[in-house]
């Protein structure tokens, strides 16, 4: 059986769903089959047009390959920290961006499954019918989206592929009057935030039963955290946890990331299968991204967020959450974490300062590491003698959480999967699945085109005996 292809979420790709003898789900693969190769696009490419070449990986998050990109590029013009005001900027730009991706993601793209029901019409099932029937969830997140993407307009330049982040720096501050037009609607913004941490907190709550098995698996999971491990979406050391909680490591610096993750290459994906190295390939994969991020870190350093990570772990009773449907939640109290951050950061004069660049002692390699919407997106880039990229790799947080989603899918296919038959609303089950981890396929693979779903179903003897697609 394959889904082919997978709607409402970023990119293009497959599911098969492989059976035993006995018609039993015996494997699933998730397929990204398409190709764009960024990595080998912008070998002889000079260093200082990466972050903007880069974001042309993802229209909906570019912010991130924009600052990791730049981050990395920090290191190869020898500033390891900037100013403040160069620091605090790019905060802001990151956190509009944690913001607008994470509404456009809760509101448009998974609220009607949660709101309607996994098995309710399909014509129903969208952001009309969230429009129609809930019209404030609706507006509220057309606008949290749309004020994200005015801290983007006004740290970046542009909504879209900006170039705000430079080497070494940025190439702009705020105004008072861009700061204070922020700030003005920054409080409703976190009103908002809080709301829809209610609202997912609630419909989790309501069924439990079904949020906490749906998908579920166990993992390892990894994140940055700040020097007190804290969530910090910015900047950090790495650290994995197991799927206990237990640490398996700490503080890690990012430059040398290849010591602790390596990649494994299937012969059915362009995607690759992230793996701790001390772990192996079979124990080793991992979970990224808020479900991952807001149980990994100690705290998070804004009030009202951190209390929602409090009573978000408390309902673990002492175990790490590994529902798949949780990450919702998580998302929600990572959203209300960025308004907070953004109105602190608003308040801050540093954002009107005119230190802007660093520059120093050159190198020709350098690693950024950031926490993208999500999950950990690691750049890095070798540069030759003449200031040209050499060899680049990017491991993207799709491309961490590839073996997460195809558990995920397996996990949902041997629950919903009866006998020899593809049903739309098996289709939509293993779809949900796939939405929790708001995937961008095309940063991942680097794939082309929109995400549609397409699911095969195959016999013991590698025949196709149906097909669906979305």
């Amino acid at each position: 059986m394959a889904i082919d292809p997978v709607s409402r979420v970023e990119g293009h790709g497959k599911v098969t769903i492989l059976l035993d003898a006995d018609d039993r789900v015996h494997q699933v693969r998730l397929h990204i089959v398409e190709f764009r190769g960024f990595e080998k696009f912008v070998q002889g490419r000079p260093y200082w047009e990466l972050p903007v070449m880069v974001q042309r990986l993802c229209g909906i998050c570019p912010v991130s390959h924009h600052l990791a990109a730049a981050k990395a590029l920090d290191v190869v013009v020898g500033a390891p920290k900037l100013t403040p005001t160069a620091e605090k900027v790019r905060r802001l730009m990151h956190y509009g961006q944690i913001l607008q991706s994470h509404a456009l993601h809760f509101f448009h793209l998974a609220s009607p499954d949660l709101l309607f029901g996994f098995d309710s019409d399909v014509g129903r099932r969208n952001i009309v019918g969230v429009a129609a029937e809930h019209p404030e969830i609706a507006r509220r997140g057309v606008l949290l989206r749309k004020y994200g993407q005015e801290v983007i307009r006004v740290t970046a330049g542009k909504r879209v592929h900006g170039t705000g982040a430079i080497p070494g720096g940025v190439n702009k501050a705020l105004t008072e009057v861009e700061r204070s037009t922020l700030l003005a609607d920054a409080y409703q913004m976190i009103a908002w935030a809080r709301d829809a941490v209610a609202l997912v907190k609630k419909l989790h709550l309501s069924n439990v039963a079904l949020y906490n098995s749906f998908g579920a698996f166990r993992s390892n999971m990894l994140s940055l955290v700040a020097p007190d491990g804290g969530l910090d979406l910015y900047h950090g050391a790495l650290r994995a946890r197991d799927a206990a909680g237990t640490i398996l490591f700490d503080q890690m610096s990012y430059d040398r990331y290849w010591d602790r993750i390596t990649e494994e290459v299937k012969p059915w994906s362009y995607m690759k299968f992230p793996f701790l190295r001390e772990l192996g390939p079979e124990a080793g994969w991992y979970k990224v991204g808020p479900l991952a991020r807001v149980q990994n870190c100690d705290h998070i350093p804004t009030p009202f967020a951190d209390a929602e990570r409090r009573e978000f772990v408390d309902f673990g009773g002492g175990q790490p959450v590994h529902a798949t449907l949780a990450y919702h939640w998580a998302r929600m109290i990572e959203m209300l974490f960025a308004a907070e951050e953004i109105k602190e950061l608003l308040h801050d004069d540093d954002l009107l300062g005119d230190d802007l660049v660093v520059t120093g002692e050159r190198h020709r390699r350098g690693v950024g590491v950031i926490e993208a919407p999500r999950g950990t997106l690691i750049h890095h880039y070798r540069l030759n003698n003449n200031d040209q990229v050499l060899r680049a790799n990017l491991i993207v947080s799709t491309t961490h959480n590839n073996q997460a989603l195809n558990e995920a899918i397996r996990q949902v296919a041997k629950r919903y999967l009866d006998g020899r038959k593809l049903t739309e609303g098996l289709l939509n089950h293993v779809e949900v699945a796939i939405r929790a981890f708001d995937p961008c396929l095309s940063c991942a693979t680097h794939a082309l085109g929109k995400m549609p779903l397409a699911v095969e179903l195959v016999d013991a003897e590698g025949k196709t005996i149906d097909a669906l697609t979305s």
